[in-house]
């Protein structure tokens, strides 16, 4: 297991600014989200598939767990990776840029709200869910835990299974 603190206080290493990366990434997106979410709900939305939203959370939050306490600090880097990863983090803000003030975390619509159809929204049906697996998939891989991108994968991909299902039947509504 690496230990965090000696990659805290030694010289900052890819590994770290990766895992800094990610964990300021996605706690801002839960800042935008939970603004958007309560915007939405006001203009008269509802949140749908909230039984499953937890498991989310569960799953994400362990991920980053795991890639915290075990990334070994002198991994070393593959730059093929590494790129796949930047080119995961352009669609990711290709996506928000395009859906805006629609994003969050949750399933949340109402009949009268437009559906996106813009940018990466052209040529795929989720985007964002398209970015998230990647991720799930290739930050581990960059670290070297090639067994938590097999583990995580094949646990979000049971989890987005349901959630895009429900999201499609809300989707159907808007048009």
């Amino acid at each position: 297991m690496a230990d965090i603190f000696a990659i805290l206080n030694g010289p900052p290493t890819w590994v770290f600014w990766v895992l800094a990366y990610l964990l300021a990434q996605r706690l801002g997106e839960l800042v935008y989200a939970k603004r958007n979410t309560a915007r939405l709900i006001s203009e008269g939305a509802k949140e749908y598939g909230a039984d499953h939203y937890h498991y989310f959370i569960l799953l994400h939050g362990s991920w980053i767990i795991v890639m915290v306490m075990l990334a070994k600090p002198d991994h070393e880097l593959n730059p093929y990776i590494l790129n796949a990863f930047f080119l995961s983090q352009i669609l990711r803000f290709w996506t928000l840029a395009s859906i805006g003030r629609w994003w969050t975390t949750r399933i949340i619509s109402a009949p009268h709200f437009p559906r996106v159809k813009k940018g990466p929204y052209k040529f795929l049906s989720h985007p964002n869910y398209t970015v998230v697996v990647l991720e799930i998939a290739i930050v581990p891989l960059l670290l070297g835990l090639w067994w938590a991108a097999i583990l995580f994968s094949v646990l979000n991909a049971i989890l987005l299974r349901h959630r895009i299902g429900i999201e499609e039947t809300v989707l159907r509504e808007r048009g």
